[in-house]
């Protein structure tokens, strides 16, 4: 089905739970919360899903989007522990965790919209300004919501002060 392997099966089902996760903590907190309940579960499906891309991707991109996102998860989950940044680490964590978010997001669109229907595909073309457009939108939320949380943790900040 989909022209998926089993190794593909495995890829795809262990990180698609991370797309639900991100969607409600971003719904309840306005960001990933790397020390939640769903915020570690997002780190396990997330990690998953990066890792066994090495093993199914056909694309050289693939591969880099999947370190890529590898090293923005381990220093978006990490970076809390840096006590000295203060404030300053709840903003690096909130955008690098949104960018993982984002890097899981472009192909989840690209190969859905490359593999459904099954046998009749949406796109057939990388360069589709179908899917061309959907990756811009993608990037147009990103940026959107960056600004959006970083001025909402700014405002929080100020709550807490008064």
């Amino acid at each position: 089905m989909f022209g998926i392997s089993p190794l593909g099966w495995l890829h795809t089902l262990g990180s698609l739970p991370a797309i639900p996760l991100a969607a409600y903590m971003f719904g309840r907190y306005g960001r990933i919360v790397p020390r939640s309940t769903p915020g570690l579960l997002y780190l396990a499906s997330m990690l998953i899903g990066a890792c066994t891309v090495f093993l199914v991707a056909h694309q050289p991109v693939s591969k880099i989007i999947g370190a890529v996102t590898i090293a923005l998860l381990l220093a978006g989950y990490g970076i809390g522990l840096l006590r000295w940044l203060g404030r300053a680490g709840v903003y690096i964590e909130t955008i690098l965790l949104s960018l993982t978010a984002f890097f899981l997001m472009v192909p989840t669109v690209s190969e859905t919209l490359r593999r459904v229907p099954d046998g009749h595909p949406i796109v057939t073309d990388l360069h589709s300004p179908l899917l061309i457009g959907a990756q811009g939108c993608l990037l147009m939320v990103l940026i959107i919501g960056i600004i959006a949380q970083v001025l909402y943790l700014r405002n929080e900040k100020r709550r807490t002060n008064t």
